[in-house]
């Protein structure tokens, strides 16, 4: 009998997906913020240019997790994700070696590229092991991975830089490379595509390749929801990287912060994270996912307007642990009401279309807030603005109709 017959496999499906999560997209992403302030000073960046940075992984991250969708669906997600962690590893690595701008440029982009080859491919992974009643948990388990890097980073980055003297930046980015690539070689070892069909024949072609021939992606590009759904995900994912991206520079350069003090808050958005996607998750189960993530967006706004104007250390840590708790599910619930509407077959490419979207939020918001910056000597205007981003995803979503139910690979739960 092998391993993948039994239900217990699917906890080895869903941890290793969250590792591989955690690697890809909390160091290659998220760990971006917290060596920020000390690389952008080495290489003399600007705040545009600090913000240009996140958007050329942005840029990478929507390219490749559309195309990486399709590939996953025609050679099956446990080699797309493979690869693309050893891609967002080697992007680590040109980053920590870079000079200036443009090295720096390509190595966030690659970056970018390797992490997109990786979440939506996960996310869809959950839709084939998981049915519709635990669906949403487990995809905002996975999806809460970069949680895992916000919990090692704060304490973590801070030692790493202060010991490197002026290459601590560097170490730190070749730290991530390191623990990225172990995950690449335990997730091609750990994940299979899909829980094995005793009633398959040995010897016969993988479900996931016939499964390629059969997409209809006509059906997700006339679909309203996925429009919908994708205007949800961009208004969240503008929102989400302004108050992501500079985090800890608004914390140090505008309020007086000590880097320990922050790397302090970074740990606490990490420590509620881990948490949030489970409740975000079972929240979504029994409420559905437009009500889930209209409360989700509606807390991340809060958490943003407490930033802005309320910005004691009591205060700070409250808004920090309401943001873990209700931001980092998300992607999750958004995969989840792929796999909800769309079915199987077609969640992974229903998701990497609805990226699409929130990669052209994520690539903007940064650069626009990085500007923003520039032009009023304080990044308080770009909290506000991710306020009211928040708050539109918010509405938006509250409209969104739940998904027909649609029967996953895997047998209900």
């Amino acid at each position: 009998m092998q391993l993948t017959h039994s239900p217990r496999y699917k906890l080895a499906i869903i941890s290793m997906a969250f590792l591989a999560v955690f690697g890809a997209i909390g160091f290659g992403r998220f760990g971006y913020s917290a060596v920020l302030p000390s690389m952008q000073k080495a290489l003399g960046l600007s705040g545009g240019a600090s913000g240009s940075l996140a958007s050329w992984n942005f840029a990478g991250y929507t390219l490749m997790a559309t195309i990486g969708s399709l590939l996953a669906a025609r050679f099956g997600p446990r080699r797309v994700v493979s690869i693309g962690l050893v891609g967002a590893a080697a992007g680590m690595l040109v980053t920590g070696l870079s000079n200036g701008l443009a090295s720096a440029s390509a190595g966030r982009m690659l970056t970018g590229m390797g992490s997109g080859m990786v979440l939506v491919p996960c996310l869809a992974l959950i839709s084939m092991w998981f049915g519709e009643r635990r669906r949403g948990t487990a995809s905002a388990i996975v999806a809460s991975g970069p949680c895992l890097a916000l919990v090692l980073v704060g304490p973590i980055v801070p030692r790493l830089i202060a010991g490197g003297g002026a290459d601590g930046w560097r170490i730190a980015w070749y730290f991530f490379a390191a623990v990225t690539t172990l995950m690449a070689v335990l997730a091609s070892i750990v994940l299979r595509d899909r829980p094995h069909d005793p009633s398959a024949a040995e010897g016969e072609p993988s479900p996931v390749g016939r499964w390629a021939g059969s997409l209809d992606l006509k059906e997700i590009l006339r679909s309203r929801y996925a429009w919908h759904l994708g205007t949800v995900y961009m208004l969240y994912g503008f929102a989400f990287m302004i108050f992501f991206t500079f985090f800890q520079k608004r914390l140090i350069a505008d309020l007086g912060f000590s880097s320990d003090a922050a790397g302090n808050l970074f740990l606490i958005v990490g420590v509620a994270g881990l948490a949030g996607g489970v409740i975000v998750g079972m929240f979504s189960d029994r409420i559905g996912r437009g009500r889930a993530i209209a409360v989700a967006c509606l807390l991340d706004a809060l958490a943003a307007f407490l930033f802005t104007f309320w910005p004691s250390l009591p205060v700070l840590v409250i808004a920090s642990a309401i943001f873990g708790v209700s931001a980092f599910g998300i992607p999750g619930l958004v995969g989840a009401a792929c796999g909800d509407k769309f079915g199987a077959v077609l969640a992974t490419a229903s998701l990497g279309f609805v990226t699409i979207f929130i990669g052209v939020g994520q690539g903007v918001g940064p650069y626009v807030a990085g500007r923003m910056e520039d032009a009023f000597s304080s990044l308080g205007p770009s909290y506000l603005l991710s306020a009211g981003l928040f708050v539109a995803a918010a509405l938006s979503a509250l409209f969104l109709r739940r998904g027909s139910p649609a029967q996953s690979v895997a047998e209900c739960d």
